[in-house]
């Protein structure tokens, strides 16, 4: 089933002319974050450039997604507002709210009934404005969101840290709190300082165990947790086309570890195969029609100190899985020099518990890889 596709065929119908329009302004070739970002003004088409880092500029996203924890008071506020219904296409999901202790079936019945306040009223306001609601069991928002909203070159604002996991299927996609949710709720413009870029180049191709998540835990020892702070991280090159769509999640979610504004990767074949795969067969037809228009300028690929703030550049060749921590997630160690690294901070040697699982894996690609160890 394909969610508001009226609205992807609106987005989709003006984002040449607006990327065209933010070229003349720049005077220059674009990267994938500014393309999305100027073709969300909240003033139409861009008449200058904004300043990185520095200017504050209102934008208009797409769409909302809240969880079940951060929506109460976001809707509570929105019920204040007097609309009959919300501006912009919003979901709310139940799912931080379920405690994993005992297995699927106990924790879920345990949930409903700790929670069951607060799910009814989610399901009633949701039902009563025109959100989307999904109900316990139906799924961690950040998968949900990627299986079922996200779309190349749309922009989303969540009441969640890890909304920015879309980026893996091209979106600008932030984490924000409940006031600004309501804002873009009732139709009113989103107001962000406009962000720093830094491109990570990825050459080469994984192999072996080294997985996806590896790069963001490279990317985490690079630049450290602060290191993204106010910045949006822009993943390209021949490396980023062999991820997949999923692991392109992973890399995005984790972003949030470096205080990055979010993370995202140009439109590509894996991309598509992702929404064929996900029954949104349309939204790939429609993205490949404007494909130029959903990842960089080549430009900008070619000589990225030109047009970015910072450049990284990771070769998965030669990339090793790592282990980051303890206490702190930007310390990287490749697993060739974990025994070193224990010996010498006096780390505990055996490995006592391993949790496999968390909003951070986006999908089964890399659970299921661990779960073969067990």
């Amino acid at each position: 089933m394909i969610f508001d596709l009226d609205m992807i065929k609106q987005v989709y119908a003006g984002m040449k002319q607006k990327v065209e329009a933010a070229k003349k302004a720049t005077k220059r070739p674009l990267t994938l974050a500014e393309k999305i970002l100027y073709s969300h003004l909240s003033d139409g088409l861009a008449t200058k450039a904004f300043a990185r880092g520095a200017d504050y500029v209102d934008f208009k996203p797409d769409r909302i997604a809240m969880q079940d924890a951060t929506a109460q008071m976001a809707l509570l506020q929105f019920m204040q507002a007097g609309k009959d219904r919300v501006a912009v296409p919003t979901t709310a999901h139940a799912d931080h709210l379920i405690m994993a202790r005992l297995g699927a079936k106990k924790d879920l019945e345990s949930a409903n009934f700790t929670n069951k306040e607060v799910f009814d009223f989610l399901s009633s306001v949701t039902n009563k404005y025109g959100i989307g609601f999904w109900k316990p069991g139906a799924g961690i928002i950040h998968q949900v969101v990627l299986e079922n909203y996200a779309f190349p070159g749309g922009m989303m604002i969540g009441t969640d840290s890890h909304t920015v996991n879309a980026g893996g299927l091209g979106m600008v996609a932030i984490g924000v709190g409940g006031a600004d949710a309501v804002d873009v709720m009732v139709g009113m413009p989103w107001e962000l300082k406009f962000p720093k870029l830094i491109g990570v180049r990825l050459t080469g191709k994984l192999s072996g165990w080294t997985s996806p998540k590896d790069v963001i835990l490279k990317v985490a020892g690079i630049l450290t947790v602060k290191g993204g702070t106010g910045c949006i991280v822009e993943y390209f090159g021949e490396g980023a086309k062999s991820i997949s769509c999923t692991g392109k999640g992973t890399i995005c979610n984790m972003g949030a570890e470096i205080g990055a504004t979010t993370s995202t990767f140009g439109y590509d074949e894996a991309m598509e195969r992702y929404l064929r795969a996900t029954g949104r067969a349309q939204v790939a037809d429609l993205a490949n029609n404007i494909k130029e228009y959903l990842t960089g300028d080549s430009e900008v690929y070619t000589n990225p100190e030109k047009y970015f703030d910072q450049v990284i550049e990771i070769d998965l060749n030669e990339l090793e899985p790592h282990v980051n921590g303890p206490f702190t997630p930007d310390r990287a160690t490749p697993i060739s020099k974990l025994k070193e690294e224990a010996l010498k901070n006096g780390w505990p040697l055996k490995v006592e518990y391993g949790l496999i699982g968390s909003c951070t894996n986006s999908s089964y690609e890399d659970i299921s890889r661990a779960a073969s160890l067990a």
